[in-house]
């Protein structure tokens, strides 16, 4: 045939015969497909195809003339020329010759499927899908079509979307010549996702480039509403180089609300809404191992083409089976200089913010920006005209006929939308922030003058009035790797991926209470009893608030137990991940009673303290009976990250650990709940932040493998003071002379022990006072631990501390 190609027949060097969709769905076929990455068959037209149709319908000249005086700032103009050209190509008279192969090539697919099969019929233009522009949505796609006539109608409507507004735009913003560009129709078998599920998947982390974790989202229906953005979908991380070697890192997972789904019409061709039941909502729309799977597939996709990928996939409710339905170049972070970092960053206290009412709104952040404008609040494409540039558009959300005005936009806010719709790809490309997903955005925006919008910290926030920030740009060759490591606090597993492209040496504090008060929010014990505490749910109003909130946040679970692993062990392994394979030490949960007790249904297990700084926490609550269930339930955790994930760069760190026999009975306890020290290379470090500690530093060395000092508590303990307290704040200084004997001396014995205890530091004071990290690097410490925003300056002082030390023993030697 002359103007049809089977996708079988055409390859990725084919985009200018059938333009980039088109040619990477043959590419796949042809050479993935036999790696088990299934791709539902098709045909497409060619670009002659649809320059055969201009000139045998006469109408070339009429489209050069009409965009003559084309003005894509000017609304109202661009309106009226794709207008005028949609309505030439629409009207048009297909060549005999040329919809004869068209019908010819669909009834082929009626033998190979069935008669009147259902197929998709996408638009594939020349100029799409490149690395350097993705050309997201510009042109129409028709769903679940049928029949001979039908297709030649939504063919002739392909053609004439060349010329939407949007793409007419685009082209021009990206300096494509609007008549060098060439349209080919896509006919693919439609997989039956309206049974089932469907999503978009990146090789890269779409937020921070990270290279090293596949993304996955998914929602039930068929796929628009993902790419659209209608629903907020369900979101999977995997982590790549572990998944290469055979284990199942699935290290994040989050529920999306999913309202929505698009199913075929019950009757004849096209598509509808449906509302998803309450329960549907709750579930995951993939199990683990479709997530593994997908996983895979995407990790095959990305090697096969070299560069990281943007894909889209569908699972058919009636065989249960995955399909890739389409693959096209990621157009941001592969386009991006890695040479320099850039980080913006918020110069105004977030909490304070937040309790005097400045924070307007919240939804996830598309990139890390942050930005300013005066609010433009527009539900309707119809009066995009009435936008600024410079302003901040809110509305429920986009689709490509706003594209004209998100490239004038300062910023970005919708109600609706996940991390892979269509306002988070344009916003991405076009480097503005992004808050998707308010869901009241519009509403909570309307009377309000500027906004900032802050996208800075993994979270999208959209606070009233113009704030104080920053960019710095650091360029990274110019970094120092001193001896000394200096490594990072972390715990909120969201920033991970972005914090571990700065310059570090691994995670030196991963706090564990802090992933579980934000992922899980329950006390453990409370999951653990769970079916015993229903039970008294009845009799006591308290207890089922309880059940209510435990309902409430693991809704995807039955069993609450698991909720707890899968939730801990995913923070976990995220932050494992973000800095692999450098060391990661993760810090056993050192909640206090009372801030333990503030978790949902602590209530029933903790008691009240007078002074639970300095009480039941840490090492003692892990053998002991009362909390020794809970324990269990944080080493399936770690054990889960090591051994399933493959995450083996974990350490674990036993904070508050009083004697060197308490050392060993959490070890003993540790071991009964399968994580055995020394197996799988698994290393326990211990805090040092008791004097007893320090002084017993040769005993403890016996039992642990290195220690951290925590300067906070041991600058307490000595000298004898409650750090919470206003009234002797006065007092508390790390660099107090009896602390910093302390410091040296734990140093010294450390490194003198046989064999020799790595030894760091992962309190506030090296971040707050250079000095007192220059005091550490004299006493030879190991790792330096410290919060993001001081790695940098703290990095280049060491290494210029390092300096002056070796240039006074030179002169001494």
């Amino acid at each position: 045939m002359k103007y049809v190609k089977w996708f079988d027949e055409v390859g990725k060097d084919d985009v200018a015969l059938v333009g980039g969709k088109n040619a990477s769905l043959g590419e796949m076929i042809k050479n993935l497909q036999p790696k088990g990455v299934d791709v539902p068959s098709g045909f497409a037209t060619t670009a002659e195809a649809y320059k055969y149709l201009l000139q045998e319908a006469g109408i070339g000249e009429k489209i050069k003339e009409t965009l003559a005086d084309l003005d894509t700032h000017d609304m109202e103009n661009l309106s009226k020329r794709g207008n005028k050209i949609r309505r030439l190509i629409r009207n048009a008279s297909c060549p005999r010759d040329l919809e004869d192969e068209i019908r010819a090539a669909y009834k082929e697919m009626e033998q190979r499927y069935g008669e009147n099969v259902d197929v998709a019929v996408r638009s594939s233009a020349t100029a799409e899908d490149l690395p350097t522009a993705s050309f997201a949505g510009q042109q129409e796609t028709y769903l679940n079509v049928r029949g001979e006539d039908e297709l030649m109608e939504k063919v002739m409507e392909c053609f004439a979307s060349l010329f939407t507004n949007r793409a007419i735009s685009y082209r021009v913003d990206k300096g494509f010549d609007h008549l060098s560009v060439y349209l080919s129709v896509g006919v693919q078998k439609m997989v039956r996702s309206d049974l089932a599920s469907s999503g978009v998947t990146f090789s890269i982390d779409t937020e921070s480039g990270f290279k090293d974790v596949v993304y996955i989202t998914g929602a039930y229906g068929l796929g628009e509403n993902v790419v659209q953005g209608i629903v907020n979908p369900d979101q999977f991380y995997v982590f790549k180089p572990t998944l290469r070697e055979g284990f199942k890192p699935l290290v994040g997972k989050k529920v999306g609300p999913k309202r929505k789904k698009m199913v075929y019409n019950e009757k004849g061709t096209g598509t509808k809404q449906r509302k998803v039941t309450s329960e549907e909502q709750k579930q995951f729309v993939l199990t683990d191992e479709e997530v593994l799977t997908l996983a895979n597939w995407t990790c095959i996709i990305e090697e096969h083409y070299g560069r990281p990928m943007d894909i889209e996939w569908a699972k058919d409710g009636m065989t249960n089976k995955l399909f890739i339905v389409q693959a096209r170049p990621e157009t941001v972070h592969s386009q991006k200089d890695i040479a320099v970092l850039e980080t913006y960053v918020l110069e105004e206290d977030r909490d304070l913010l937040k309790e005097e009412g400045w924070l307007l709104v919240e939804g996830e952040a598309v990139g890390s920006k942050i930005g300013y404008g005066e609010v433009n609040v527009i539900e309707n494409a119809k009066a995009i005209h009435e936008f600024k540039p410079g302003q901040v558009l809110v509305t429920e959300m986009t689709d490509p006929d706003w594209e004209p005005i998100m490239k004038i936009a300062a910023a970005l806010v919708t109600n609706r939308g996940g991390r892979t719709c269509h306002a988070a790809i344009i916003s991405r490309e076009l480097g503005i922030p992004c808050v998707i997903g308010t869901v009241n955005g519009t509403r909570a925006l309307k009377s309000v003058k500027g906004v900032t919008v802050d996208c800075s910290e993994g979270i999208g926030r959209v606070y009233e009035s113009k704030l104080n920030y920053r960019l710095d740009k650091v360029a990274l060759d110019k970094v120092p790797r001193p001896r000394t490591r200096i490594m990072m606090n972390a715990g909120v597993p969201e920033n991970a991926f972005f914090q571990g492209q700065i310059p570090n040496d691994g995670v030196g504090l991963a706090r564990e209470e802090f992933i579980i008060n934000s992922y899980i929010g329950i006390h453990p014990l409370a999951l653990i009893e769970y079916d015993n505490l229903k039970k008294r749910a009845g009799n006591d109003r308290k207890i089922a608030k309880v059940i209510k909130e435990i309902d409430a946040r693991s809704t995807a679970y039955t069993d609450k137990v698991e909720f707890f692993i899968d939730n801990l062990a995913m923070g976990i392994g995220r932050i494992a991940a973000g800095f692999y394979p450098n060391e990661v030490i993760v810090r056993l949960s050192d909640f206090k009673t009372n801030e333990y007790a503030n978790l949902i249904g602590g209530y029933l297990y903790e008691p009240e303290e007078s002074n639970p700084m300095i009480g039941w926490r840490g090492a003692s609550r892990y053998y002991d009976e009362k909390f020794k269930p809970a324990f269990r339930l944080e080493c399936k955790a770690i054990k889960k990250v090591r051994n399933e994930m493959g995450l083996t760069n974990i350490r674990v760190m036993v904070p508050f650990c009083r004697t060197p026999e308490e050392g060993k009975k959490v070890i003993e306890t540790m071991e009964a709940f399968g994580l055995k020290q020394g197996e799988n290379g698994l290393e326990v470090y211990v805090m040092c932040e008791i004097p007893s500690n320090v002084i017993l530093a040769d005993e403890f060395a016996k039992v642990f493998d290195g220690f951290s000092i925590g300067s906070n508590d041991l600058t307490q303990l000595t000298l004898g003071l409650d750090r919470d307290s206003d009234l002797v704040a006065h007092i508390f200084d790390e660099r107090n002379e009896a602390v910093k004997r302390l410091v040296k001396h734990v140093i010294d014995v450390a490194h003198k022990h046989e064999p020799r205890r790595k030894i760091g530091i992962c309190g506030q004071a090296p971040s707050d006072f250079p000095e007192f990290a220059e005091f550490l690097v004299e006493c030879g410490i190991d790792s330096i631990s410290l919060n993001p925003d001081a790695i940098l300056s703290t990095r280049l002082h060491v290494a210029e501390v390092e300096k002056q030390i070796d240039v006074r023993k030179n002169k001494s030697d």
